[in-house]
């Protein structure tokens, strides 16, 4: 008696434009030549499932290695980096590749952590030695769950992002202020002025340029402003700037650096 076995097709497949399919089926035949019994799956994923790409999009492929049989040591490590990075060069640019290990697959798959339950929601495993698909159907019978451990690991990452959103405008506005001072530096320098230390950019602005009738006086205000603004920054005095407040930063930045520029133009008289 003949015992048959229909697998069930995988109705992501659909999901995924022609070309990147194929581009991805392509990559993962040869990688399966290439790293043998060590590549333990190829999943294609990512924003093409969710009708998000353009011409541009890359192709997202997660390859998974098989640590728990394979010891990785750096020469294994090394060999497999540049094994990838030549596939991609030889197949296509628009490979953007993630690796992971089967353990750590595995254990993000255990405990519902949001990044793998999405690949698994949404991915087609281009190579499975028999791991991605049957955690595919448990995901969506609702037997993979979030953890209590995964649910407070991403709540806790919450209140330092957060602060790093602060502390990327502390940090932007000081990118503005090096732009004020690189813009007048290279107008004193077209000056032939040599130049000056930070504290003594405004003076030396106000000397060449404003005493001669080259430059308006609102300009020498900008520039001590922004190294004052600085200084508080750098001393902690200030601890937040508000998006309105960068706003106008920028507009004043901005405006200095273009009039900076028509200064740089200018030969030296």
């Amino acid at each position: 008696m003949q015992f048959r076995i229909q697998k069930k097709d995988n109705e992501n497949i659909h999901k995924y434009p022609t070309d990147d399919l194929k581009i991805a089926q392509g990559f993962a035949r040869d990688l399966k030549v290439e790293l043998g019994d060590f590549l333990l799956g190829v999943i294609l994923f990512g924003s093409s499932a969710r009708k998000e790409t353009t011409h541009q999009s890359d192709i997202d492929v997660l390859i998974v290695g098989d640590d728990a049989t394979y010891q990785l040591s750096e020469e294994l490590i090394q060999g497999y980096r540049i094994i990838v990075e030549n596939m991609i060069a030889r197949t296509s640019l628009k490979l953007h590749v993630t690796s992971m290990t089967f353990t750590s697959f595995w254990e993000y798959s255990k405990a519902g952590d949001p990044v793998v339950v999405n690949i698994l929601r949404d991915g087609v495993a281009l190579i499975d030695s028999g791991f991605f698909e049957p955690l595919q159907r448990l995901l969506k019978s609702g037997r993979i769950r979030p953890s209590e451990e995964s649910i407070w690991r991403y709540y806790g990452r919450s209140p330092m992002t957060l602060l790093n959103s602060r502390w990327h405008l502390l940090q932007a506005t000081l990118d503005l202020y090096w732009a004020v001072i690189d813009a007048a530096h290279a107008a004193l320098m077209r000056k032939d002025v040599i130049p000056p230390t930070p504290e003594h950019v405004a003076d030396h602005l106000d000397k060449t340029f404003v005493e001669h009738h080259l430059l308006e006086k609102k300009y020498v205000q900008t520039m001590s402003n922004f190294y004052h603004l600085s200084k508080k920054i750098t001393h902690r005095e200030i601890k937040e700037i508000k998006g309105e407040e960068y706003e106008q930063y920028y507009k004043n930045a901005e405006e200095f650096v273009r009039r900076m520029r028509k200064l740089v133009e200018k030969k030296i008289q």
